[in-house]
């Protein structure tokens, strides 16, 4: 999977490889000829004497060497621009994907694991296409160069590469098959930790109101001495490589030196030759260890690279039409038939059956117990997911062949749980319609029961946002985001319980204020709060993923049963008369 993954992102950097490859090709070159113009200086130019020889074999050393220097340079600067360019199309190619997911896939993964694999994971391939440039390249090169100038120098003493080189290699190899699981686990356990510590940040006031402190810090030391564990344990491996080459270097060093001497000895060698052969033997042995080295990030890099392939290669369940159609003539007309939604694998589904409709100037109202499905139902319409059975129409057209940006401009939603971006209030209320001017955003407050608390803001429309909008109250979260909503003016508007933060005052001014407003839109509202819908035109009665009602307030508190007692359970019988 990595090469694969390395193979498909390195594609349109064809040319820039070649250069580095040609660039790693002669800096190594260079580094191998230098040992044996350092033998012709023993050999020829100390040993006779000869310093005008030593003064033109050293310049040329120089040059060689100014060639490698340059060489290296070259291969490290474009190789790091590729490594970077990789990482960057990989961390593009995640996130586009991860945008088209559905709450299905996203479910799937975790947003905790989903940040690791764009980040970490990335970051792990991103460091392995570099050190392939800078080292994997030239270490094949090294090493073969090395070989055949050793053999060059002397083949007899050579004969210590076939016992050296292939105890190194089985050395790594062994230490390398034993690391590869414990690098899975390590990325397993960063997951973890970045779905505590999220927890935890998110929770800080749920955590303190209860007073866990002290459970959430043991919760999260288990998460981190699990990750200790793993790292210590691939740690020691790691540690255990590069001893075992430093041995087997000094080793051969003294090998060398030892049967090198008794060549040199009895005349089958000259002294610059075991010099040379030394540096070469040497060469050989750090290009073995640069492998090296490389095949320690390979494992992990590996892991992560099937990591980030299983979101590339995940297809939403959502897909967008093949021959997208425009939206119908019909603006505003809401269609929901034989409706039937499923999760993966669960034995019933969670809505089954269900039919409504929703008409311009009319509010249409969804009520029913904590999980009869009525979020479910909203989330099908803007295409958050998509049914197994049935079809919604949005102005006479399936949303599943519907244009996603006709659907986008016909239906704005407020979730159940809104969500502000870092910014400040204007980009947050232009989120809809970047185009919207200060005076519709005021107007959009003004409605959203908003303005009064921007006004008092000291940078009025341009005063800062917190991530999520921690810095905002949960009712001021609430209308904030209704007036974004608003500001994008669609033809059908979805409340999701987007209500039942504020007070009752507050609730019974904006739903006045909103009906003035949007009182030719339609408008289908889901609310747990009976104050909130009993005005409605149409009124959904969900249980348990069906539709049980349907009729305005008073015909089903005559007829409804289950909604009877929703009502009963929030006003008395004369209230709710």
């Amino acid at each position: 999977m990595l090469v694969k993954l390395m193979r498909m992102h390195l594609r349109p950097y064809r040319g820039a490889l070649w250069l580095v490859v040609l660039l790693q090709l002669v800096q190594t070159i260079a580094g191998l000829y230098l040992p044996t113009l350092n033998a012709d200086i023993i050999d020829s130019g100390l040993v006779k004497g000869d310093t005008g020889y030593i003064m033109r074999t050293g310049g040329f050393m120089l040059l060689v060497t100014l060639v490698q220097i340059a060489g290296s340079i070259g291969a490290v600067y474009y190789g790091s621009r590729i490594a970077a360019a990789v990482g960057r199309d990989i961390r593009a190619g995640v996130f586009h994907r991860v945008q088209d997911f559905s709450a299905r896939e996203i479910g799937r993964f975790g947003t905790p694991s989903l940040i690791t694999r764009t980040t970490n994971d990335v970051q792990q391939i991103q460091l392995l296409t570099g050190l392939t440039f800078t080292l994997m390249v030239s270490a094949p090169i090294m090493c073969v160069g090395g070989v055949l100038l050793a053999l060059q120098q002397d083949v007899p003493l050579s004969g210590l590469l076939v016992v050296i080189v292939p105890v190194l290699a089985v050395a790594v190899i062994t230490l390398i098959t034993r690391m590869r699981p414990g690098f899975r686990l390590m990325q397993e356990r960063l997951d973890k930790i970045n779905q505590v510590l999220r927890e935890q940040i998110m929770g800080v006031r749920v955590v303190r109101a209860f007073v866990r402190d002290s459970h959430e810090r043991e919760r999260f030391g288990h998460a981190n001495d699990d990750l200790y564990a793993v790292s210590m344990r691939v740690g020691r491996l790691m540690a255990l490589m590069f001893p075992i080459v430093m041995l087997v270097m000094n080793v051969s060093t003294v090998a060398v030196l030892w049967f090198g001497g008794l060549r040199v000895d009895s005349g089958s060698m000259q002294i610059g030759a075991v010099t040379a052969f030394m540096a070469y033997l040497l060469q050989i042995l750090a290009s073995v260890m640069m492998a090296s080295f490389m095949f320690m990030m390979v494992p992990r890099a590996e892991v992560s690279a099937e990591r980030i392939a299983e979101v590339l290669d995940t297809e939403s369940s959502v897909r967008p039409p093949v021959r997208p159609k425009p939206a119908g003539a019909a603006n505003g007309h809401l269609d929901i038939s034989a409706v039937e939604f499923r999760y993966p694998g669960a034995e019933r589904p969670v809505l089954q059956d269900v039919s409504l409709f929703a008409r311009p100037g009319e509010t249409t109202a969804i009520i029913g117990s904590t999980g009869s499905g009525k979020t479910t139902l909203l989330n099908l319409i803007p295409r958050l997911m998509d049914v197994t059975a049935g079809s919604v129409r949005v102005d006479g057209v399936d949303v599943r062949e519907l244009d996603p940006d006709a659907l986008s401009s016909a239906v704005g939603m407020v979730p159940q749980k809104p969500y502000l971006f870092s910014g400040t209030v204007a980009s947050n209320l232009r989120y809809g319609n970047p185009e919207a001017t200060d005076e519709q955003l005021w107007h959009a407050l003004e409605v959203a029961q908003g303005k009064d608390f921007v006004e008092r803001m000291e940078q009025g429309l341009d005063s800062p946002i917190a991530q999520g909008g921690t810095n905002v109250s949960g009712g001021q979260r609430q209308r904030l985001a209704i007036a974004r909503m608003l500001v994008q003016r669609p033809e059908i508007y979805l409340f999701d319980d987007s209500f039942s933060a504020l007070d009752y005052a507050t609730d019974a001014a904006l739903r006045r204020a909103l009906a003035d407003e949007i009182n030719d839109a339609t408008v289908v509202i889901v609310a747990q709060r009976v104050s909130t819908i009993r005005g409605a035109d149409r009124i959904i009665v969900l249980d348990d993923g069906r539709v049980v009602g349907t009729g305005t307030h008073h015909e089903l508190m005559e007829t409804n049963e289950t909604y009877h007692e929703i009502v009963l359970s929030q006003l008395t019988e004369q209230e709710a008369a």
